[in-house]
């Protein structure tokens, strides 16, 4: 796959991305992954260490678009969801993605900010799909029309399985479609490694396309 880097400046914020491309991205769908905190910075490389990137540079061939925002170091993605916005959208446009094939992924930290871009952009995303990641289980209601396939370890010590057991019950008792796989026995990073390089996630994923553009209102938007 092609690989291109780039920063993009939004709200005050500089971010490297990274994105890779088939030589023929016509009606490819757009992948956003969101890397862990260990990954933070300027260098584009350190990305590439873990996960979705890592096997894309090893040799890995996935057909989508792939954009890796880098996160800067005194950030976390939940920060940043506008910042993601911005450069998703200007990455799709680029690259002439259709609106109903964006998608999302991310791990550990990267799997906090996947569930935060779903519950901040309901509308916007073909589907979500969380790794070892967690978020505020009552803001789980913007998601019921976005399917979520979360991806956890059962030994993971660092950020506990019950972070997304419970963001899944949260949005299957609102009325979405979310499933969790459990990976019996892994932990937080070789967990990680077992959901990109073993499940049927990114094939899922890649499988998706946005039906409902219809607006979700915001969890408790009534008390506003």
């Amino acid at each position: 796959m092609n690989r291109y880097t780039d920063t993009y400046i939004c709200n005050n914020v500089k971010m490297s991305y990274e994105v890779f491309s088939p030589d023929n991205c016509e009606n490819m769908p757009l992948l956003v992954f969101l890397h862990g905190a260990g990954e933070r910075g300027t260098t584009t490389d350190n990305v590439n260490r873990w996960a979705l990137p890592r096997l894309i540079t090893e040799g890995v061939k996935v057909p989508a678009v792939v954009l890796c925002p880098q996160c800067p170091q005194e950030y976390v993605w939940d920060n940043l969801v506008r910042e993601i916005k911005g450069l998703t959208d200007m990455i799709a446009e680029k690259y002439k993605i259709k609106k109903d094939r964006i998608c999302i992924t991310g791990a550990s930290m990267g799997g906090f900010g996947t569930w935060s871009m779903g519950m901040a952009y309901p509308e916007y995303f073909s589907a979500i799909a969380p790794v070892a990641g967690g978020g505020m289980v009552w803001r789980t209601p913007n998601l019921k029309t976005t399917p979520v396939y979360a991806v956890h370890g059962d030994a993971d010590n660092v950020v506990p399985l019950v972070y997304s057991q419970l963001m899944v019950d949260g949005v299957n008792k609102n009325g979405g479609n979310a499933q969790l796989t459990v990976l019996k026995g892994f932990g937080h990073g070789d967990g990680i490694d077992e959901a990109y390089e073993n499940t049927d996630l990114i094939e899922w994923i890649l499988k998706q396309r946005k039906t409902d553009f219809e607006k979700v209102a915001e969890a408790f938007s009534e008390y506003f």
